[in-house]
């Protein structure tokens, strides 16, 4: 059951974790790597908690289905431009990325002209989500510790594929998903 509590543990840790992107930005960019890596690995702890404890403890609210995916969004927006501007990634990622995320924020005008929100998140989008905050820690981890560079770059990169090959999968669903619910309003007109 959805609740229109807003103070709740799962939502404290979602407030923490956009509280946190600036510093992580900061952190990153400043070259102040092992503190970028902590932030970011903290930031994916709090990430996992506050879905798992929303769940397991009945916390589920408005506020953190909103609140959650937002961070999440924020903060792979901010790690793609951190990594890019330092090199660990290639720009071409983070345009996929970024395309990927406009095709999303398209369909939410559309579905507003029906009368209809935005749509659930699908648990392909979650788990391209989850190998992207997955992969980050890791492609970082190969600039912070050179013994780990090798093993921890192909982790990352692993991640990386899967999640970005998810993420589109999912985001052509939630197209698809759009285009069923503005068939079926327009129909429900007629």
């Amino acid at each position: 059951m959805v609740s229109e509590r807003v103070w709740t543990l799962p939502n404290l840790l979602s407030v923490l974790r956009l509280l946190l992107i600036p510093v992580f930005g900061f952190l990153i960019v400043t070259h102040r790597d092992g503190w970028a890596l902590a932030v970011l690995a903290l930031s994916g702890v709090s990430d996992y908690l506050d879905g798992h404890l929303a769940r397991r403890w009945d916390q589920v609210t408005r506020l953190g289905q909103v609140l959650d995916p937002f961070a999440d969004r924020l903060y792979i927006a901010t790690t793609l431009l951190g990594l890019a501007y330092r090199g660990v990634i290639p720009w071409w990622l983070v345009a996929v990325l970024v395309a990927r995320d406009a095709v999303m924020v398209a369909t939410v005008p559309i579905l507003a002209r029906v009368g209809h929100g935005v749509l659930r998140v699908h648990f392909l989008g979650k788990l391209g989500t989850f190998c992207l905050l997955s992969s980050f820690p890791f492609l970082l981890l190969s600039v912070v510790v050179p013994a780990l560079a090798g093993p921890a770059w192909v982790l990352g990169w692993a991640f990386a594929v899967w999640g970005t090959g998810l993420y589109w999968w999912a985001g052509l669903l939630y197209v698809q998903q759009a285009a069923r619910v503005v068939r079926a309003e327009r129909a429900a007109l007629r």
